[in-house]
């Protein structure tokens, strides 16, 4: 009996350059921008005519949550919460000092500059106070596993984060660094249990949005 697991990465969330931010609007507390939403409505499409869904499994953060929610709207799910599908923790953002008219600037910038550290070293160890790569592969992988097991022979969704599904993917295929491949915004990566071993059968694809 094979079990598929359908990783998403959510849509994008990076706010335009005119959003107006309050002082606790870290990139943690943002929803989908104009673009995320428009991709997470392109995936959804694709899903609900290529997919048999069994359930949806959403990380807590809302842009994830977002994006699951577009998928439970085209297939007729509900979304379920799962808090070990978060992203990395990566420090506490903190916009109080940065007036209203540039918070969206420096998320952007805090983004770039986490994406470019990730690229660069494989993995975010060198900033203080990160989550540790092992952490993040344990929870990640205990979490697929039972999900995986809580629906033999079905396809379900897992919506989680670009160093989330890294991390676990690195830790299934043996890769030492903890992030390997810039994973695009609403992608599906497809693992195949069979027998309880894992099998990757779809990395970073995005066909959704080349149309």
């Amino acid at each position: 009996m094979k079990t598929t697991v359908h990783f998403i990465r959510h849509g994008d969330a990076v706010p335009e350059y005119d959003a107006r931010l309050d002082a606790s609007a870290g990139y943690d507390v943002l929803g989908l921008s104009k673009k995320g939403n428009a991709q997470a409505e392109a995936l959804a499409r694709r899903v609900a005519g290529t997919m048999q869904l069994s359930a949806i499994y959403s990380s807590p953060t809302r842009r994830a949550h977002e994006t699951a929610e577009a998928l439970a709207r085209a297939t007729g799910l509900s979304v379920r919460t799962d808090a070990r599908l978060r992203e990395v923790y990566l420090g506490e953002e903190n916009f109080a000092g940065v007036p209203e008219s540039e918070r969206a600037a420096a998320v952007r910038e805090r983004l770039a500059l986490m994406a470019q550290v990730a690229l660069r070293d494989g993995g975010w160890s060198s900033i203080p106070e990160v989550e540790p790569g092992a952490e993040v592969r344990a929870r990640m992988t205990d979490a697929v596993e039972e999900l995986a097991r809580r629906h033999p022979g079905a396809q379900l969704a897992i919506v989680s984060h670009a160093g989330s599904i890294n991390a676990y993917l690195a830790q299934m295929l043996g890769i030492a660094r903890d992030f390997f491949f810039p994973i695009g915004n609403t992608s599906l990566c497809s693992v195949r249990f069979a027998d309880g071993r894992p099998m990757l059968v779809r990395l970073n694809d995005t066909a959704h949005l080349e149309r």
